[in-house]
């Protein structure tokens, strides 16, 4: 099973992802942030936003919002925005 392993933030609302199978992609969260919903109103505030963790591989936030590591990982690939890192996991 795929998951998070490091995750940076690198501006707006972009972060960059390494997963445990060492690819990397930096993870654009905006339309994410254009859902008006409980869970993604709060991350509109950029201080919020960069309040990010992982949690058992996934990309969490602290009000509860869980984002799946396979999901985000799938749509990289799909967009063309997966490269290889430099370290295995």
């Amino acid at each position: 099973m795929t998951k998070i392993l490091r995750a940076t933030y690198l501006r707006d609302c972009v972060i960059e992802l390494e997963f445990s199978d060492a690819s990397v992609g930096a993870y654009d969260a905006s339309p994410l942030l254009e859902r008006d919903t409980e869970l993604t109103r709060p991350l509109r505030d950029s201080e919020y936003f960069r309040r990010f963790f992982i949690d058992f591989g996934a990309l969490c936030w602290p009000n509860g919002l869980e984002l799946s590591p396979v999901a985000i990982q799938r749509r990289l690939a799909a967009d063309g925005l997966l490269r290889r890192g430099s370290q295995v996991a």
